[in-house]
């Protein structure tokens, strides 16, 4: 045990110590895990140290690091190795090094100790921690360098049977030179140099050949000793023979080693300099014995010449021949021009950005001309393909858009246009014509580069067009379909040059056509036109503005015109011309879609029929010549086409009767091809119609068409079509196209002779000759193309696939065959542009595939029998004797074989979307199971990983019963067969049938298939275990948590494989170390723990001791060098932080995520976003606060790099949605920083290089310079290391950060709506002024959809802030000091370089602005006008010269979308009219024209969105209007334009409608004759009422009415603008324009309905223009029109009065929804009695009362009930007392009155008062009680309904009603409460107050009258009442002096004797207090009549008359009284009895 140690910085515990007694007391088998345990936790400790801890802790933790090393049980294998060593550099890394020496002499002594097994695993050890060390700290070791390179290279010749000591110690040696650097060696250096050529060359371990070529990367790299040419030659002798190899890591490695060696000696002017080198001393001194020193001697040299050494000095056309030079030669083999390839990537990549966009030119004229062009791979077809495909990857993917940026990108494309396109035809003597492969690679490059600039390349438009339309009549077909291709990319990115690129080629194609007589390749240059029309023709379906249908239809006419022509043509071969380019002009028509199409349909198949007629007889088919039978296929060939394309683009179209007839021209056509002759070739040229094509070739284009017809006619065709399809003998045909064993042979002799020497086969992958004997191209290695109609499955593209920087490359080594555009030629215009049209395949292998695919849709179709017959036929071809001559086609046969068993699987299981078929019967389930058996053990890995697959799912298909048979064969076959491949077949086998059965269904296997995976995962052999791991994998996440019982043991299993040292690439073996780096072990181990992960899921917070061992396994898979493996890790941490977030370091995380987004590895980039991805949906702020800084810079370099990434794009979008309101400001600068940001391009420097320590110990072999550090800035010397030029991101990224922009527009409107005083609105207002220079700058640009997103800002910050005043000068508006740059910013939109999405756009601001109010003076605002009248002047008529601006040239779909982009312009200006009164003059001279025209646009949209396809109705026949006969085509497109416009047009027709001008409803009937002088007519004083709507009511409202229900996504029907919807329509339905339709019974129930939904599901602003309606409808009814003096008698109960009842129902609906207790309903939702709750329900209680007017009297009743119940209910509401009821006493009263008007009210209505106020006074005992918080509000309201109540209706109570007594009671115990005596003493003046017209007022007058005295007069305890007492005085006073008692005596002397004894008892009660105001009212008694109340006061008792003048006296009232007679004034006396 070690000494106690010191305490440790930092805080942390003491360092680890082994415990060696408790590691040996343990099980062997858990030892291990033990000591991984240890070292982890060791490691982690030593990381977390700072530089001060680990020199304190270094010589405990290196005594620790030792006392491992010398451990003989458990022996430190690779991943202890790799801890050991990552301890070593961090401990001397980042502490002293005093003990440096001390510990590389140590290690050296352990890589010298003894010779046998045991020590190698220390010697092993020992040597990679040397590298570890050197790594980290060699600077300061430099003397001891030269001894560890001696012991490494005696070591190296002792280790040769031990490939994984080797493989380590060329890395350790790599490592040593990367700390040593220039302080190396030389002649250890050139020792290990030459080892490592030497091993380069001739180690037959892969693994070793990978290390070595990193070894002399290094060397190169941190040395000078071989910057020479001499040993740069050897160097490339070495590096040429390794590339011979199958294995792709060391394809990587040498292409690492060559591209190091050419970057660094890259100069701008090379200079090659003679070394002289100094003469070696004799003897050459050593420090120790030197053992070997007998090999140092030096030899003579050679006496043959030499060479003298130069200095490495390549300029880039040097470097570039160097790599072709190889590339190009006869000898080099695929595979090393693999390598060669990548090293191409890797050296450009190392050049720098500045280098690759400086020396575009040279690059690519260099890629084209010397390697396409050299004759050693043109010609060789396959080789021709495969380097198109290399240049494409490296100019395109890697130069084109990795490297150049959006200048270089367009500065490349003038390159090809001008210095290469234009150069065809030749022009200048000076500049040749350029060949045809470097026209093939310049156009695809051109391809490349028009889509990634999209709107960029506008401004070489049309250059670019002129070039590629001369280049496409070139005599090349190749260079024909190229130039096509591009043209459709170019016309996509440039819509604009649609029309005129479609007019050139029509042109063209029909001078031709003319000229075909004439020969001069015309028939060449007819075909390449007419492929150049059919592609540009298919960009208008997405480009559908710039279409014309008058050139469809021109297309169309030529095209048939052709076919008619053709056949009375003698001359075949200018007949099959003409028929060709009829029937691809038809297929580029097909793409229009069935809008286009279907009118043109019966036509179609009349010219299908004659050209795939029924088939002729055999002997007329003899007596034919070869010529003629080439003719009648192609023909064939041709029309097939044309239907593959119908079906692809026109299924809508497939009727029952379109299949029958198409499946019968496909079955005559198949008969075609059986009757023709076996010989199907000739020489004699004349008897062929092509030079370059015989019959056999016809044969396989026209058998290619007819499959790929049949598959896509069952997969589209309607139900009911199928057997018919299947009643044709399709089966045979297709199986004999991909099975039969002779059926390949006539295509080509090279494959003959391939197949005579079979002893030479290998692989069929090899082979190379672009025929692979027949073989499929839909297996790629292990990743399988997609079946037809297949979901993208997973299974398809395979995990152990490379999917790394390099995977085009290395993918074209996993087929024998070639792809290339000119094999098919109809997918030019049958894809969508952004694929740029896949490559095809050659028709050969087109022809197996297609039978593949339509093998798998047919055969789970058949009847068993058919399917039993078909499968003995595969047997048998599979058993062919002439197969054993050609074991290639066998092996052929078995890949085709296996895919379409899988296909025919897959359809069967409902893996796709065909019908799944049944073939459950036994017999064809055991002949499947016989055929895949043998596929299982077939050598071919790729063949056995689908047979397993196919073996999992005629298991799920075949039922229990076959599973558990299966399952116990495979397990048999394991245990009987020792053969690996064998072995690893049926694992894989069992994993695919338990994940294809399903957790349940396969529970019974899992116990059984587990143990034995478990066994053969511990195999040594790397095949067996790999694949036994990989069905562990599967097993458990097909298991679930079924699969949690063994998730312990399987993850210790996992432990100890992974510590084993014969699970990984450094075994001894070198065979096995060969096989692990084909099949990494760690990777699939690693993804099992991912799978373990997925199993526990949340259970892994519970699990301590597992989930500790899961993050320590990936944490040591993190630091892997494998790229599967680091990728399969970070799908494990992604899990993790679902699962177990707590338990994860997040910050290391983070930042792990952050770092491997600048990898080259697109997969490990791709994991780490999608992790990112995930955090940030979270909380984006935590993330970005624990990342470096840089985070958010580098993902707008992300997206810049790749405009199209989504995942980015969600990231930023989510982090916008997070933090938008909280961060407005900075999201305005985040957006405005990506607008200015400024890229900087790096270029190379040859400087000597410096050492660096590395970042991390992580060690990727394909890691290259980091993309974004340049940009990023992050290092100062990194910018001093080469020159670099600046540039903004890709317009793609600016557009996306505008989008932003919008978006936070948008957020912060809707927050400032829901929020008065939203922060994030105060904060984008003091930001104006950037957004609008933001705005302003996209705008003023060259790229239009950035231009379009600028105008739309200015749009919206126009609605947002046009109101808002400026903070510092309140007086003007915000906006008006922005307003030239607004008007600036529209300019550009109307100049001639503009397009009509911007033009619309512009005119829109343009209403906006005008609208707006920022500037209110029609002078300042001229221009603007003038140019919206000068487009409405010029698209008001029907012109095809209509223009805005300078914009000229539209199509008809633009002209319609700027037309009504106008029209809503002008129709806003209305609108907003009403409200900026600034606008009328400028309205009224075009009010008169716009009227009709908005009307004639609303019915064009309603007759679009409305009316049945046009194109249907039409038929057959073609004459008239092309608009008219093609209207269906154009209906989607149109539809958006009227949709954005048509509301606004709705809402300017209504406020017209509002202004009541006459014109205006002429204009709605139809009258459009109208002056256009002034405009301005005479407004109508009454609108009449009219019977017939307007004519053009039904439009409005039936838009209307349609946008309201159909609630769709569109624009013009979303929610937000269903408010303005039901404004408009308010006013449409106005008598004056609807008159009585909308009365109509179906019209009026279908509106109710509509409505109905729109009060329950809307918003309250909504309903209450509702409400409106509701009650406009109901006053404008036409029962509210009749006479309403009409006897009840008369009347009679219709339609009106339901109609009446359903308007009242709405209303009472919306009431119902705000008012708690109307309804027994209480699940509706109810909205909070708000400010805008309170206005709808006044509102709609009001519309109540209006509606309760106009109802007959014989149906009045019931609504007066309902009316009164509400009002009860509300009255009676809690919630209803503060702020309803007092907004609706008013109304209560106003309806009160309505319905007692008359002096005889109806009993019904009496009663329903009575009853009202007997509920009211209910109501008020039970508010009396107190049982809420809301009863004293309600007692108070009460008191007040009921004094309405009576005074307004006391005309019908019988002065004997009881409920008089019964108010006055309750009112007089309510004026003796405290509480409500305020409001009953007022309630108690009204009714004593108000005049007695009828008997009922005197009588509760009488009732009150004692309760108001005993309040005056009597004493009372009760507080608080003297407020209502005085106020019942002044009542009683005020009573005397009403006309109803100051007119009758007897009444006056009464009261005033019961008032003045009440005042005094009054004032004697209350004290002195109240003298003065009791003193008032006596003086209002008497001033009521002086006579009578002298009187009064004459008859009290004397003590009462002087108590009421010591009251008047003490009150001090002294006033004069006025007589009314004839004295002017009396002095009152004060004594009253004189």
């Amino acid at each position: 045990m070690a000494d106690a140690s010191p305490p440790a910085s930092n805080g942390h515990s003491d360092t680890p110590d082994l415990d060696i007694q408790k590691l040996h007391a343990l099980p062997s088998e858990q030892q291990e895990l033990f000591l991984l345990t240890f070292t982890a936790e060791l490691l982690r400790f030593v990381s977390s140290l700072d530089a001060d801890g680990a020199s304190a802790h270094q010589i405990h933790i290196k005594r620790t690091l030792f006392k491992i090393l010398a451990l003989p049980v458990p022996a430190p294998t690779r991943v202890i190795r790799n801890n050991l060593g990552a301890c070593f550099a961090q401990i001397f890394g980042k502490g002293n090094r005093k003990l440096l020496f001390e510990s590389i002499n140590e290690l050296v002594g352990l890589v010298g100790v003894g010779k046998t097994d045991k020590d190698a695993s220390t010697r092993h050890a020992a040597i990679h921690c040397l590298g570890a060390i050197f790594e980290a700290a060699g600077d300061s070791a430099i003397n001891l360098s030269i001894l560890v390179v001696t012991t490494l290279l005696k070591t190296l010749k002792n280790s040769s049977n031990h490939a994984g000591i080797r493989g380590s110690i060329f890395k350790a040696l790599g490592r040593l030179y990367i700390g040593v650097n220039i302080g190396a060696d030389e002649a250890g250096a050139r020792d290990v140099w030459r080892q490592a050529r030497n091993a380069t060359s001739g180690d037959k371990a892969q693994m070793v050949q990978v290390r070595a070529c990193y070894c002399m990367q290094q060397l190169m790299e941190h040395t000078a000793f071989f910057d020479n040419s001499n040993d740069y030659e050897k160097m490339l002798a070495a590096l040429y023979k390794g590339m011979e190899t199958n294995s792709a890591m060391v394809r990587h490695a040498v292409a690492a080693c060559w591209s190091t060696a050419l970057v660094k000696s890259y100069s701008e002017e090379p200079k090659a300099e003679t070394i002289v080198r100094p003469r070696k001393p004799k003897k050459r001194g050593t420090k120790g014995p030197n053992p070997d020193e007998e090999e140092e001697i030096e030899r003579p040299d050679s006496p043959a010449p030499t060479r003298p050494a130069t200095t490495l000095s390549f300029g880039l056309g040097d470097i570039l021949r160097q790599l072709t030079s190889h590339y190009v030669r006869h000898a080099t083999s695929n595979k090393a021009r693999a390598a060669v390839a990548i090293c191409y990537i890797r050296t450009l990549r190392g050049l720098g950005e500045g280098v690759i966009e400086t020396e575009y030119g040279t690059i690519a004229r260099h890629l084209f001309g010397d390697l396409l062009g050299a004759a050693t791979i043109s010609n060789n077809r396959y080789r021709a393909l495969t380097a198109r495909q290399i240049v494409r990857t490296i100019l395109e993917d890697v130069v084109g858009k990795s490297i150049l940026g959006e200048s270089a990108q367009l500065r490349a494309a003038k390159y090809l246009i001008n210095d290469v396109l234009k150069d065809y035809p030749q022009v200048l003597k000076e500049r040749p014509e350029p060949p045809k492969q470097v026209l093939i690679g310049t156009l695809s490059a051109l391809s490349s580069l028009v889509l990634s600039l999209g709107d960029g390349i506008s401004s070489i438009a049309d250059s670019c067009r002129d070039a590629l339309l001369q280049v496409l009549t070139h005599p090349s077909y190749t260079v024909q379909v190229y130039t096509a291709n591009c043209l459709k990319a170019f016309v996509f990115a440039c819509p604009q040059l649609l029309l005129s690129c479609v007019t050139i080629c029509m042109n063209g194609l029909t001078r031709e056509l003319g000229q075909l007589s004439s020969g001069r390749q015309t028939s060449r240059k007819c075909v390449g036109l007419a492929n150049g029309l059919a592609a540009i023709l298919s960009v208008s379906t997405d480009q559908p503005l710039y279409g014309s249908v008058d050139v469809f239809s021109r297309v169309l006419s030529q095209a048939t015109t052709l076919l008619k022509s053709s056949s009375s043509n003698s001359d075949l071969r200018l007949s099959s011309t003409q028929i060709q380019v009829a029937w691809i002009l038809l297929g580029g028509l097909m793409t229009l879609g069935p809008n286009f199409v279907k009118i043109h349909t019966s036509q179609l198949l009349l010219l299908w029929k004659n050209a795939l007629p029924k088939p002729l007889n055999k002997d007329n088919i003899a007596s034919r010549n070869m010529l003629e039978l080439s003719f009648l296929a192609h023909v064939r060939e041709c029309a097939l086409g044309t239907i593959l394309t119908f079906l692809e683009y026109n299924k809508r179209l497939l009727t029952i009767d379109v299949t029958k007839r198409l499946a019968t021209m496909l079955h005559n056509t198949t008969i075609f091809l059986g009757s023709l002759p076996s010989k199907k070739s000739t020489d004699d040229m004349n008897q062929r119609l092509s030079p370059s094509l015989q019959l056999f070739d016809f044969d396989l284009m026209v058998r290619r068409r007819v499959l790929q017809c049949y598959s896509r006619l069952i997969i589209d065709a309607p139900q009911g079509t199928s057997e018919i399809i299947l009643q044709t003998n399709l089966l045979p045909l297709t199986i004999s196209c991909f099975a039969s064993p002779d059926n390949y042979t006539q295509n080509t002799s090279i494959s003959a002779a391939i197949a005579s020497s079979s002893g030479s086969f290998e692989s069929i992958w090899d082979v190379g000759d672009n025929h692979g004997f027949g073989v499929t191209t839909l297996v790629r290695g292990f990743d399988l193309e997609l079946y037809p109609g297949e979901n993208n499955s997973e299974e398809s593209q395979s995990w152990i696939s490379d999917k790394g920087s390099y995977s085009v490359i290395e993918t074209l080594l996993l087929s024998p065959i070639g792809r290339g555009r000119e094999y098919d030629s109809i997918k030019l215009y049958s894809s969508k542009v952004k694929t740029i049209s896949p490559i095809a395949e050659p028709p050969a292998t087109e022809v197996v595939n297609a039978a593949i695919h339509l093998f798998a849709i047919l055969f789970p179709l058949q009847g068993h029998r058919i399917q039993e017959s078909i499968l003995e036929q595969l047997r048998s071809f599979m058993g062919d004797s002439s197969l054993l001559r050609d074991p290639a086609r066998k092996e052929a046969m078995s890949v085709n074989m296996a895919m379409a068993l899988l296909g025919a699987l897959k359809v069967t299981v409902k893996e796709t979307v065909l019908p799944s078929g049944d073939i459950r019967n036994e017999s064809v389930t055991t002949l499947m199971r016989s055929l895949f058996r043998g596929l299982l053990i077939h050598p071919d890995q790729y063949v056995r990983h689908i047979a397993a697959q196919g073996i999992g799912r005629l298991a799920r298909v075949a039922g229990n019963q076959f599973t558990v048979k299966e399952v116990d064969e495979l397990i048999e076959h394991i245990v009987a067969n020792r053969e690996p491949s064998a072995r690893s077949g049926c694992a894989m086998a069992l994993g695919h049938i338990y994940s294809q059965l399903g957790g349940m269904a396969a529970g019974l296997h899992l116990k059984k298939i587990l143990g034995v995976l478990n066994s053969l995962s511990s195999d040594p052999h790397p095949t067996v275990h790999f694949w036994a791991l990989e069905s562990i994998s599967r097993l458990a996440n097909a298991a679930g948590l079924n699969f949690a019982p063994y998730v312990t043991s399987t993850l210790g299993l996992l432990a100890q494989l992974y510590y084993s040292d014969s699970h990984n690439e450094e075994v001894g073996s070198l065979a096995w170390s060969n096989l692990e780096v084909e099949l990494p072990c760690p990777a699939v181990i690693t993804r099992c723990v991912g799978s373990l992960i997925n199993v526990l899921g949340p259970d892994l917070q519970d699990t301590a001791k597992t989930r500790d061992l899961i993050l320590m396994l990936i944490e040591k898979f993190g630091a892997e060098a494998s790229s599967i493996v680091l990728i399969e890790s970070l799908r494990c941490q992604e899990h993790l932080s679902l699962y177990a977030p707590g338990y994860m370091d997040f910050a290391v995380y983070v930042r792990q995520l952050q770092h491997n987004l600048d990898s080259h590895v697109p997969s490990i980039r791709t994991s780490s976003l999608d992790g990112l991805h995930n955090l940030m949906r979270r909380d984006t702020e935590e993330v970005l606060r624990t990342a470096e800084p840089g985070l958010e810079d580098t993902l707008w370099l992300l997206l810049d790099k790749d405009p199209d990434d989504d995942t980015v794009k969600h990231i930023l979008r989510n982090w916008l949605h997070q933090s938008a309101i909280e961060q407005t400001s900075d999201w305005v600068q985040r957006c405005n920083k990506v607008l200015t940001k400024v890229t900087m391009k790096k270029t190379t420097s040859n400087k000597p290089v410096a050492p660096k320590k590395p970042k991390s110990t992580t060690d990727i072999q394909d890691e290259e310079v980091a993309g974004f550090a340049a940009s990023l800035g992050t290092a100062a010397d990194d910018a001093a290391e080469g020159s670099s030029t600046q540039e903004l991101l890709k317009w793609q990224t600016r557009t996306f950060a505008m989008d932003l922009m919008g978006e936070l527009l948008r957020m912060v409107e809707r927050d400032a709506a829901q929020d008065a005083t939203s922060e994030a609105l105060q904060a984008l207002q003091g930001r104006v002024a950037d957004v609008v220079r933001m705005a302003f700058s996209a705008s003023t640009t060259g790229v239009v959809a950035l231009r379009i997103r600028g105008l739309k800002i200015i749009n919206q910050l126009l609605k947002m802030f046009s109101e808002t005043p400026d903070p510092e000068y309140p007086d003007v508006t915000l906006l008006q000091q922005h307003q030239a740059q607004i008007s600036s910013a529209l300019n550009p939109a109307f100049g001639p370089d503009s397009s009509p999405e911007l033009a619309a756009e512009a005119v829109y601001v343009c209403a906006t602005f005008v609208s707006a109010g920022i500037v209110t003076e029609i002078k300042q605002m001229t221009r603007i006008l003038s140019l919206l009248s000068s487009a409405l002047d010029s698209f008001s008529i029907n012109s095809e010269s209509a223009s805005i601006g300078e914009l000229k040239g539209l199509s008809s779909n633009a002209m319609v979308m700027v037309k009504m982009a106008i029209f809503s312009a002008w129709a806003e200006l209305q609108v907003a009219s009403s409200e900026r009164k600034y606008l009328a003059d400028a309205l009224k001279p075009k009010i008169a024209k716009l009227t009709p025209l908005w009307l004639a646009s609303l019915r064009e949209y309603a007759r679009l969105r409305f009316e049945p396809d046009i194109s249907m109705a039409a038929g057959s026949g073609l004459s008239g209007n092309l608009d008219t006969i093609y209207a269906a085509l154009n209906r989607e497109t149109l539809l958006q334009f009227y949709q954005s416009s048509w509301l606004k047009l709705v809402e300017a027709i209504a406020s017209l409608i509002d202004e009541d001008s006459e014109f205006v409803f002429d204009a709605l009937d139809g009258k459009t004759e109208l002056t256009e002088t002034n405009g301005d007519a005479p407004k109508a004083t009454i609108i009449p009422y009219r019977n017939e709507p307007v004519a053009f009511f039904f439009v409005l409202f039936g838009l209307a009415f349609e946008a309201l229900v159909s609630r769709s996504n569109d624009e013009g029907n979303s929610r937000s603008h269903t408010l303005e919807l039901l404004t408009a329509l308010k006013k449409i339905l106005r008598p004056s324009v609807s008159g009585s339709a909308i009365y109509q019974e179906i019209i009026f129930s279908e509106t109710m309905d509509m409505v109905d939904r729109l009060v329950l599901t809307e918003s309250l602003n909504v309903q209450s223009v509702i409400v409106q309606i509701a009650r406009n409808l109901c006053l404008e009814h036409p029962s509210a029109r009749k006479d309403p003096n009409a006897p009840v008698e008369e009347e009679k109960l219709s339609d009106d009065i339901d109609q009446l009842f359903e308007l009242t129902r709405i209303i009472v609906l919306v009431v119902a929804g705000l008012i708690p207790n109307l309804t027994d309903d209480k699940s509706r939702v109810r909205h909070a009695l708000n400010d805008e709750a309170v206005a709808l329900l006044t509102l709609a209680l009001s519309a109540l009362v209006d509606a309760s007017s106009v109802f007959p009297t014989i149906i009045e009743t019931d609504l007066h009930a309902c009316i009164l119940h509400i009002f009860a209910t509300i009255l009676a509401t809690p919630s209803c007392q503060a702020a309803v009821v007092p907004q609706s006493l008013p109304i209560f009263k106003r309806f009160l009155a309505s319905i007692t008007t008359s002096d005889h009210p109806r009993k019904e209505t009496a009663a329903q008062v009575r009853t009202a106020l007997a509920r009211f006074l209910t109501i008020l005992k039970h508010a009396q009680r107190r049982e809420s918080d809301a009863a004293v509000p309600c007692e108070r309201n009460c008191l007040l309904a009921i004094t309405i109540l009576f005074s307004t209706a006391s005309n019908i109570f019988s002065p004997a009603d009881p409920l008089l007594a019964h108010l006055a009671s309750e009112l007089g115990d309510c004026l003796t409460s405290r509480i409500p005596s305020k409001v009953a003493a007022s309630c108690t003046r009204s009714l004593l107050v108000a005049p007695a017209n009828h008997p009922a007022d005197d009588v509760l007058r009488a009732l009150v009258i004692p309760h108001a005295l005993s309040l005056v007069g009597a004493a009372s305890t009760v507080e608080g009442l003297d407020e209502a007492r005085s106020i019942v005085a002044r009542a009683l006073t005020a009573l005397l002096t009403s006309p109803s008692v100051h007119s009758e005596p007897v009444k006056l002397q009464a009261g005033m004797a019961l008032v003045l004894p009440t005042l005094a008892s009054w004032a004697r009660n209350a004290g002195s207090s109240s003298y003065k105001e009791v003193a008032e009212r006596v003086l209002e008694c008497a001033a009521a009549e002086q006579t009578v109340f002298r009187g009064v006061l004459g008859g009290l008792e004397p003590q009462e008359k002087g108590f009421l003048e010591e009251v008047i006296r003490e009150g001090g009232v002294r006033r004069e009284v006025r007589e009314e007679k004839e004295e002017p004034s009396i002095a009152l006396k004060m004594d009253f009895g004189a």
